[in-house]
């Protein structure tokens, strides 16, 4: 028994099954013909995903692209990014507050010991004279945060608690902006200690001198620096990396100024070079830092992001809010450099998942399985760096043509086109017939003895006569040599009726090879020359330098030599144009001339002529309804007994292949 199947209403959250390699090359099939690149396709594919009929979808690159916008944008209509130093403004008012309520604190208990006679008298009175300095100094403050921050450092906090609020306000910008060197400490900046802060500084000292180094063309001694310092630049494998990482890290400050306004920015700028005014020393070794890098490289990406929302940030949440930005302008730029499947490897999944969730991740990983299945399967081989189809791949394209155009048509369109000759037997019908000399012996024995029965009446012996024998009837197959004469001029190309024409030319041999694989079909192109190409270049066919003009001439030429070499009565010329013939050939040199001059379509139709003498029927099909182009096609016709047709480009495919069906098959009556 079967287990049960449950079904729900589709919400758009259930995953599909992943398109396989035949849905993939489908998707492809178009692009490849269109330009006949299997990289550029693969590229688009990339680029855009694929999704069939059935509903499987393969998000592209494009999508991911769009996830990654959609969560910037996010996050800038979500904060207000003056919120920040409104923050440091509020630390620091706090922090004065504190000191103004203990300073009176101290006061209250010094008059209360006075008081008391725990202490004499000059005590209290000089608590308050210390009181009333402090409380003048804390009036004196700048309301700016920098100057405040200036002021507060060269100050003698009286309440311990104020003191501690204000240098683990300090510890912790200092962290923020000491953060591009420090992003593997083990211990907090808010907990170095002096020791630790002596590091920092040699630290500083040995990148200041391999900086240097380099600039004056010395090789630096980057093993000893890794050796010494490099679990604060985790990845960095060499001085360049480690360059490159503190710059994209630093970019991280330079951004959040940028995003500010001039007056904000000053702010913020006054208050950096204010935290690091009671370690001179480091200040120096930062400052040197900044002027090295300057030389050696670009300034770090500083992006200015336009914040419109209403949340408030710290300073920590701002810097890590910038960090996340970068790197979701990172990743946008890594997308965007997408031009193969080597670039796909180089987008890390886990960067994906963090910044857009599991599902982008799973996507990402989906396109990168891509190119596997269709090598897998077949359809793509590595030559060298490149990617290329497989004759499998042209097959499978030819079918796929094949199927879009005729599964416009209906039925009743097939069959009950006459043919002048007949040939070997094909496949047997329903109906039967009185045998005549030649047919294929294909007995049906009940009318047989039925005709004797009613010659001759009842009894036996039943005896027969050549005149009693019936067969059954067979649907007759003839050979036919066709050459499809393909206008490869660049009107076909400007006015988008190359594409079809190619998929007409796969189609019709994928027609032939599956249904009449004694038949002979060559692929001819035609502009300024003409040129046969096989059906395995077919999808790679692309304008060149020689598509100028219309050389019906040269097309011409080459079919009849090509069906030459055919010893069957069948041979015709297919031929797809969207203009009169505006080139000839003049020995071997082609003539060009617009408009077309008298002796192009002379020649032109003397051409046809011999064809006509050669027994080779050719049937055009016009793409364009000038009355120059259909002039010609008449004088043509009348020549050589084909036919003409005009058709649309998207209408072109079911004209051809359905005209030739019909000239393949006829019932032998």
């Amino acid at each position: 028994m079967a287990p049960p199947s449950w079904y729900s209403r589709w919400d758009g959250s259930q995953r599909l099954d992943d398109l396989d390699a035949d849905q993939l090359l489908e998707a492809m099939s178009d692009d490849i013909l269109s330009d006949g690149d299997p990289w550029s396709a693969l590229r688009r594919l990339f680029q855009r995903g694929a999704r069939n009929p059935d509903g499987a979808n393969l998000p592209g690159l494009q999508d991911l692209l769009n996830r990654l916008r959609r969560q910037r944008q996010r996050q800038l209509d979500r904060y207000d990014l003056s919120s920040v130093l409104d923050d440091i403004k509020q630390k620091l008012d706090t922090i004065l507050q504190t000191e103004r309520e203990g300073i009176e604190r101290r006061v209250a208990d010094a008059t209360e010991r006075a008081q008391k006679g725990d202490a004499p008298e000059s005590f209290r009175e000089a608590m308050q004279r210390a009181a009333a300095e402090h409380k003048k100094t804390l009036d004196e403050m700048p309301e700016s945060p920098a100057g405040r921050i200036q002021s507060l450092q060269s100050y003698e906090f009286m309440d311990p608690d104020a003191h501690r609020l204000f240098w683990e306000l300090m510890k912790g910008l200092q962290q923020q902006m000491l953060q591009p060197f420090l992003s593997n400490m083990q211990k907090a900046l808010g907990n170095m200690t002096p020791q630790d802060l002596e590091r920092m500084r040699e630290m500083m000292r040995d990148l200041n001198r391999m900086l240097q180094d380099r600039a004056e063309g010395r090789e630096p001694d980057f093993e000893a620096f890794k050796q010494k310092w490099g679990d604060h630049f985790p990845g960095a494998e060499n001085l360049d990396q480690l360059m490159e990482q503190i710059g994209r890290q630093s970019g991280q400050i330079q951004s959040l100024l940028s995003s500010m306004s001039p007056g904000q920015r000053r702010q913020l700028q006054d208050m950096m070079q204010s935290l690091f005014m009671q370690d001179e020393r480091l200040e120096a070794e930062l400052r040197q830092l900044g002027m090295n890098l300057s030389q050696l490289m670009p300034p770090p990406d500083a992006r200015r992001y336009n914040f419109r929302g209403d949340d408030d940030l710290t300073m920590k949440q701002a810097m890590e809010l910038m960090d996340e930005l970068r790197q979701l302008d990172d990743l946008e730029r890594q997308i965007q450099k997408v031009r193969d499947p080597n670039d796909l490897e180089k987008i890390d999944p886990q960067q994906v998942e963090q910044l857009l969730g599991d599902e982008a991740k799973q996507d990402l990983e989906r396109l990168r399985e891509m190119t596997k299945k269709l090598e897998e399967a077949g359809y793509l081989e590595r030559k060298g760096d490149r990617l290329e189809l497989t004759a499998r791949a042209i097959r499978k394209i030819g079918d796929k043509a094949l199927k879009d155009i005729f599964g416009h048509l209906k039925r009743d369109r097939f069959g009950g086109h006459a043919i002048e000759r007949r040939g070997a037997g094909g496949d047997r019908t329903d109906q039967s017939k009185p045998y005549e000399f030649g047919d294929p012996f294909l007995l049906e024995l009940r009318e047989t003895l039925m005709n004797a029965v009613e010659r001759n009446g009842a009894g036996i012996p039943v005896r027969l006569t050549p005149a009693d024998f019936e067969v059954a009837r067979t649907e007759t197959q003839t050979h036919a040599a066709t050459v499809l004469m393909l206008d490869m001029s660049r009107s076909m190309i400007f006015n988008g009726c190359f594409l079809p024409a190619k998929k007409v030319a796969l189609a019709l041999n994928a027609l032939i090879r599956g249904q009449f694989p004694r038949d002979s079909l060559h692929i001819v192109g035609f502009s300024l020359y003409a040129r046969e190409f096989s059906a395995a270049q077919l999808p790679h066919l692309a304008p060149g330098e020689w598509s100028v003009g219309t050389n019906m001439h040269a097309g011409f030429q080459l079919a009849r030599q090509l069906l030459a070499r055919h010893k069957g009565g069948n041979k015709q010329v297919i031929m797809i144009t969207d203009g009169e013939p505006t080139a000839h050939m003049e020995g071997t040199e082609p003539e060009f001339a617009y408009p077309p001059t008298r002796r192009t379509l002379q020649e032109t139709l003397k051409e046809v002529q011999r064809c006509t003498r050669e027994g080779i029927t050719i049937n055009t099909f016009m793409l364009e309804q000038s009355h120059a182009l259909a002039a010609f096609v008449e004088q043509m016709t009348r020549i050589n007994r084909g036919r003409a047709f005009f058709a649309t480009s998207d209408r072109l495919g079911e004209y051809v292949l359905v005209d030739f069906v019909r000239s393949k098959r006829r019932a032998v009556s």
